[in-house]
């Protein structure tokens, strides 16, 4: 099978994609950047149009890996609020987008609902392709819950019902590529055509590391509510821990954290200026504590830990792959992860081998892209 791909030399692919994927610094984007290398390394000539905000500037990383970069500004024109079409993607449309996939006939992925706003615009003649990367439906149900300014609230409730109808179209593309198993069995309702696929994430082997680490660590985007309530929960436990340490680890969020810790001194809040900064904090972890209040794809953070850290304790929405539970301690509740945390504090880390195995099968993205590629290039047929 794999000689068969790479022999496929500038296979024309369209992919339109939510945002621009370099530097692959948080979950979604992750998923795009490597996946993107991926196929490319498969032999697939790609067309990427992606929308941004500020990330405007095309990298040579980018540009070796592609075809041709088209880059789309998105349309924050508020008047979008009032649409039954979700703000992330109403906001997502460009007139050139049409021009510039009808010019190369080939199959389109779309990456993320948040892409799809040109079907509305214009009957694309090629394959169509999704990959999911949330339900969002229920991301933004989660996103409602967990935030505490009123007006963001009212924001995410009504994104959350638009996004309810919005995911029964799932059944006009050709077939779904899922991040979870659960989001798979949700699409089967109504979709026949759907398949699950890891995150592609980058990572070529797991590290060698000691047996013993410094500290429990928690990293994330601390712009996201539901990634502030984990914090909330995790500094509420250290308390009741003070004889082990807990670092919190973003880019962002300094002010949030700071606030709530100043009394603790087992907890600390690190600014993350680099990825080899989080590589360091990862390899000196022992234990990493992972936990989301939404169920809704797979977390990359998650992921990054397994590949780069010793033990992940986790709770149920951080992964459904069993393949990747395995490798993982659980928790639920306070109670739960207390308990876990001083057992393993003292306990040596030795599951390298049998992560090494896993992850090598469940997480290998030439393999998961193979998976991709079968699947176009069967519908040619």
């Amino acid at each position: 099978m794999l000689f068969l791909f790479t022999i496929m030399l500038n296979k024309p692919l369209h992919i339109i994609s939510f945002d621009n994927p370099f530097p692959a610094n948080y979950g979604g984007v992750i998923d795009v950047f490597y996946k993107l290398k991926s196929l490319h390394d498969l032999g697939y000539a790609t067309h990427f149009h992606c929308f941004y905000d500020e990330r405007n500037v095309v990298s040579d990383e980018l540009k070796a890996i592609t075809e041709k970069v088209y880059l789309y500004k998105k349309n924050r024109n508020p008047l979008f609020l009032f649409s039954n079409i979700p703000f992330g993607i109403i906001s997502r449309f460009h007139k050139s987008l049409i021009h510039n996939i009808e010019a190369i006939d080939a199959p389109i992925l779309f990456e993320g609902l948040q892409s799809t706003m040109v079907l509305h615009k214009a009957k694309l003649q090629g394959k169509k392709y999704l990959r999911l990367h949330n339900l969002e439906s229920k991301f933004y149900s989660g996103m409602f819950q967990s935030e505490t300014q009123w007006i963001k609230k009212i924001m995410y409730y009504l994104e959350v019902r638009k996004y309810k109808e919005y995911e029964k179209q799932l059944h006009h593309f050709n077939h779904v590529f899922t991040l979870s198993v659960h989001e798979k069995e949700v699409v089967k309702s109504w979709s026949d055509s759907v398949t699950y696929v890891p995150v592609f994430n980058g990572n070529k082997k797991v590290m060698q590391i000691s047996e013993q680490g410094d500290y429990a660590l928690y990293h994330g985007d601390l712009r996201l509510p539901d990634n502030k309530r984990a914090v909330r929960f995790l500094i509420k436990i250290f308390q009741k821990i003070p004889n082990y340490k807990l670092i919190i680890a973003s880019s962002n969020g300094k002010d949030f954290v700071t606030s709530q810790i100043k009394n603790f001194t087992n907890i600390e809040f690190v600014i993350i200026d680099s990825e080899s900064h989080l590589d360091t904090l990862l390899e000196n972890a022992h234990i990493n504590v992972l936990l989301s209040f939404q169920q809704s794809g797979t977390k990359l953070k998650l992921i990054n830990s397994l590949f780069k850290s010793r033990f992940c304790l986790i709770n149920e929405n951080m992964v459904d792959d069993k393949n990747i539970l395995q490798l993982c301690e659980m928790a639920s509740s306070e109670g739960e992860f207390i308990t876990k945390i001083n057992e393993l504090k003292s306990r040596p880390y030795l599951d390298n081998l049998n992560r090494k195995e896993i992850l090598s099968q469940v997480l290998d993205d030439q393999k998961n892209a193979q998976v991709l590629a079968s699947i176009i290039e069967a519908d040619k047929g």
